[in-house]
């Protein structure tokens, strides 16, 4: 996930892959005085920058930093109600973010969905890559919820949901073995090695029970931590490393 070396861009076609808005937008930003580099004015839209001048913070647009380049990945603590995807009636967890993350290219893809009811850690990256490992089955990261239930639990639930021969609704292949820890007679953590449609929440429908509040709160050996809901942050490479981890 280290950033490998890129060859140098012109000035507009960066600050236009980094979302902040259209080639032609950004020439006629530039050309009105809008981008600094080392402390002097630019007026020049092709001029050729050395990516690395970013990664120094050298450029500045609008008196910011530029965000960083290819490959990013961010922190999000997603509040309940809002829904993991570009376009939607109601809320979208882009909503939460910066206009320009929406329009960098690549493109930030959401590592893990959470349903609107579901709160808690959310990853976006544009390092396919890291997605690739996070999600394939081989190399799966663990994903930790607390649960909250409608009814009391049964007692039994830990065993049936490490059995590896469970099975939800209409899918044939049974569930990868899950770990359930009862925490009071109506929640407990689960951890998850693969990702379902609504897994946890059509497990309990299985046994008669039903979720009523649902929190991600770590990702393989990486938690949320104190982010606050709603707050986004970008990770560390350490922190990156530590996704990929048994949790």
């Amino acid at each position: 996930m280290k950033n490998d070396k890129q060859k140098s861009i012109r000035l507009d076609r960066l600050l236009s892959n980094l979302g902040y808005g259209g080639r032609k937008e950004m020439a006629m930003a530039i050309k009105n005085e809008w981008c600094d580099i080392d402390g002097e004015r630019i007026t020049d839209p092709t001029l050729s920058i050395d990516p690395d001048m970013v990664a120094q913070e050298r450029i500045l647009f609008d008196g910011e930093p530029l965000d960083p380049l290819y490959p990013f990945t961010i922190m999000l603590h997603k509040p309940a109600g809002y829904t993991c995807s570009h376009k939607d009636a109601g809320k979208i967890v882009y909503d939460l973010l910066p206009d320009r993350f929406a329009a960098r290219k690549p493109k930030l893809s959401m590592v893990g969905r959470l349903d609107k009811p579901t709160s808690g850690q959310l990853l976006l990256t544009d390092d396919g890559d890291l997605l690739h490992r996070v999600t394939h089955p081989k190399s799966h990261a663990s994903k930790h919820y607390r649960v909250t239930l409608r009814d009391d639990l049964r007692g039994d639930e830990a065993k049936t949901f490490a059995s590896g021969t469970f099975s939800i609704g209409a899918d044939e292949k049974p569930l990868k073995p899950a770990t359930w820890t009862q925490e009071t007679p109506r929640s407990g953590i689960m951890i998850l090695h693969e990702g379902r449609n609504r897994q946890i929440r059509r497990m309990f429908e299985v046994l008669g029970n039903e979720v009523v509040a649902l929190h991600r709160y770590q990702t393989g050996a990486l938690p949320l931590g104190d982010l606050e809901e709603g707050a986004w942050r970008r990770l560390s490479d350490d922190e990156l490393a530590a996704v990929l981890e048994k949790g």
